[in-house]
């Protein structure tokens, strides 16, 4: 299985602007730009995205540890609170806080804990987070 997103960006990095498009058109020419990644700008930016990818994988990937427990969730609310910090060497993202409130039908602490430390080292979005990455460029 593949998804693909496309990104196109304008101008320079304080007065340019971009559109995110997703293969699916729930992004579709989504604006982003200095603006919404480094002040308060109308608009949508990579690290807010990134956030929200990992609070939806890893709130699904609970749910199917804590469904095979007997656990039964009825409720995941997952929020994913993104650090990106300025160093010597540019922009890092230092570190991703995921807080989650869980409604289950069976309580079990155990096993419960046992499902989140699972789902944070198991969803995709964590392991991408330590992928290896490729990129292939050309010149237009």
């Amino acid at each position: 299985m593949k998804r693909k997103a496309s990104a196109v960006w304008t101008g320079n990095l304080k007065d340019g602007k971009g559109a995110l498009t997703t293969e699916s058109k729930t992004l579709s020419d989504t604006q982003y730009s200095f603006s919404t990644r480094f002040e308060n700008g109308v608009g949508t930016n990579p690290e807010e995205l990134i956030a929200a990818a990992h609070a939806g994988c890893f709130s699904m990937d609970l749910s199917a540890r804590l469904d095979k427990a007997g656990l039964g969730p009825k409720r995941i609310d997952t929020e994913a609170t993104l650090t990106l910090e300025k160093s010597d060497h540019g922009f890092t993202i230092t570190a991703i806080q995921l807080a989650v409130k869980v409604a289950l039908e069976e309580r079990d602490e155990h096993k419960f804990n046992e499902a989140v430390a699972a789902a944070k080292e198991g969803c995709p979005v964590s392991k991408v987070l330590k992928a290896d990455i490729s990129v292939t460029a050309m010149l237009a």
